[in-house]
């Protein structure tokens, strides 16, 4: 059984005000000619299917061409929504579009949706869980015993997998969107504060693959049972030096699971550039590298550069962020309030002010 992981295509979203839509197009397009290449007996989304849980028109179009082209294919889809997405708007015609093989997860009701594949070792069931909140779990599971002590994530999804029906004599993949406790995370990501979030990996002990979305660096736990197959795409200066990529799971016997990465070569690239004016902007510093990438620019002068976004962007057009790493912004020294001190003229005051800000005294011409 040959199965393809993909999550957190945030569809929809800008980083640093600037669209990825266009590079999102892109990036679906290269993943349907990697999908035309293996031939998988599945595709499985792990939430985060959108940006924002009311998504742009363009989002849903874009979304809706990728699913219609895969149904072309004939190829099973099962996706759930994850935080980022609106768990109803997700669930919507979700009946209707599994007669053509697009499997939604449904609205969380203390019950999880699960399909059957069949290969020649025999049955894998996919099963669809949404990501949930301790709220959700506790308003699932009204008037069960014990439900109102759910009140972490630990528990709620402890409890949701509890009530499901897994017959562990066979494979079991799980599709979840939660956050597992010791998982690298990015500047791209919601931090819920303390960790609360957090869940034990032990949870999903029971399945034989656990298709995770949330994470958006690609990383894997349990020796491979359990992966976060990462964005498409990068969606902060956090993950410059990381590979993109689709995750194929290969599922033999039961015990059995392998996985490969295949790389994904975006449109354009998000990366940092460090240096001076003078070098980032010379011919022979920017000539063999792609201007049109989405880009960072830290400059190690001394003094700020008047319009220096401005004139940068003549050569960079996607420039995102411009940043300074010199003597000034490293020991940037705090401003305090006004102290009474002794009598000082006017150009003594200025003189301390001016040091404060830039980390070094006035020069003769300054004063």
């Amino acid at each position: 059984m040959k199965l393809i992981h993909l999550s957190d295509l945030h569809l929809g979203k800008r980083v640093n005000e600037f669209s990825m839509v266009e590079d999102q197009k892109y990036i679906l397009n290269e993943i349907l000619k990697i999908i035309d290449q293996e031939s998988p007996d599945g595709i499985l989304l792990a939430g985060d299917l959108y940006d924002r849980p009311v998504p742009s028109a363009e989002a849903v179009q874009l979304f809706d061409s990728f699913l219609t082209r895969l149904a072309q294919r004939k190829i099973p889809v099962f996706a759930i929504s994850g935080n980022h997405d609106s768990a109803e708007r997700i669930a919507f015609g979700s009946h209707i579009m599994s007669d053509s093989g697009i499997c939604m997860s449904p609205v969380y009701d203390g019950k999880t949706a699960k399909y059957c594949l069949k290969d020649s070792y025999g049955e894998v069931w996919i099963h669809l869980l949404p990501f949930i909140r301790p709220a959700t779990v506790r308003h699932a599971l009204e008037g069960e015993e014990d439900v109102e002590d759910i009140r972490t994530y630990q528990e709620a999804v402890l409890a949701a997998v509890k009530h499901m029906e897994i017959d562990r004599s066979q494979r079991n993949v799980l599709l979840a969107h939660q956050f597992v406790v010791g998982a690298m995370q990015c500047d791209s990501e919601e931090i819920s504060v303390g960790g609360i979030d957090q869940i034990e990996a032990e949870v999903f002990r029971d399945f034989d693959y656990v298709a995770l979305g949330h994470i958006h660096s690609p990383q894997n736990f349990k020796n491979g049972k359990m992966r976060y197959c990462g964005t498409p795409l990068k969606y902060s200066f956090s993950e410059c030096g990381q590979k993109k990529s689709v995750t194929v799971v290969e599922l033999k016997e039961k015990g059995t699971t392998e996985i490969r990465e295949i790389g994904l070569l975006p449109l354009r690239d998000l990366r940092s550039i460090r240096g001076s004016y003078l070098e980032v902007s010379s011919r022979e510093f920017y000539e063999d590298t792609n201007t049109e990438d989405y880009v960072r620019i830290i400059l190690t002068d001394e003094d700020d550069v008047v319009d220096g976004m401005q004139k940068l962007r003549t050569i960079y057009p996607n420039l995102m962020q411009l940043e300074y790493d010199n003597q000034r912004t490293r020991e940037a020294k705090e401003i305090t309030e006004a102290q009474v001190a002794e009598e000082k003229s006017e150009l003594e005051y200025f003189e301390e002010f001016f040091e404060l800000q830039n980390n070094h005294p006035m020069l003769q011409e300054q004063r």
